[in-house]
């Protein structure tokens, strides 16, 4: 049963104020792809670093999500070492079904407690981060430094892939 994506949205502000986590938001036309996001950045005149989120699926049907830097590539090798299984990128289907997201807007945080996340070890590096907390429309940042606590308040297996 996928959560709709307001009650997404819901429940990354609820995440926010139960870490006692400050951060921006911003609404602005859906975001779907590199070249929007890219030109509503400039508009918006967005100084913090940009996530993406990739859906993982593995075929045993088990799924996780992967937290990286906007420009990053998904390494299969690092993940696999780390999952103990080879990744590949779920479909826009099975991401729908699971997460309840848009294409081009998958939200880290509020997904269902089974899904693990995995997060790139980069992201702790940068100042501020930035991501889209479900309903393409919308943008949260926050300061970097308050990651951990964001990710020690989710019922989600969190583990952290290293970049070395």
């Amino acid at each position: 049963m996928t959560q709709s994506l307001e009650r997404i949205l819901e429940r990354n502000v609820a995440l926010m104020a139960q870490c006692s986590v400050a951060y921006q938001s911003w609404q602005h036309e859906p975001i779907l792809d590199f070249a929007t996001d890219e030109r509503i950045g400039i508009e918006l005149g967005w100084q913090a670093t940009p996530t993406k989120s990739l859906f993982l699926s593995f075929k045993n049907g088990e799924y996780a999500l992967l937290l990286t830097h906007r420009d990053a590539r998904l390494d299969s090798k690092k993940t696999k070492a780390l999952m103990g299984k080879r990744p590949s990128i779920a479909t826009d289907e099975e991401m729908i079904a699971q997460l309840g997201c848009v294409p081009g807007a998958v939200c880290p945080f509020g997904m269902p407690s089974s899904i693990p996340l995995i997060v790139d070890e980069v992201l702790f590096s940068f100042e501020e981060l930035m991501y889209t907390p479900g309903p393409p429309e919308y943008t949260f940042a926050f300061e970097a430094n308050c990651l951990s606590r964001l990710l020690s308040a989710l019922p989600n297996p969190v583990l952290i892939l290293s970049t070395s």
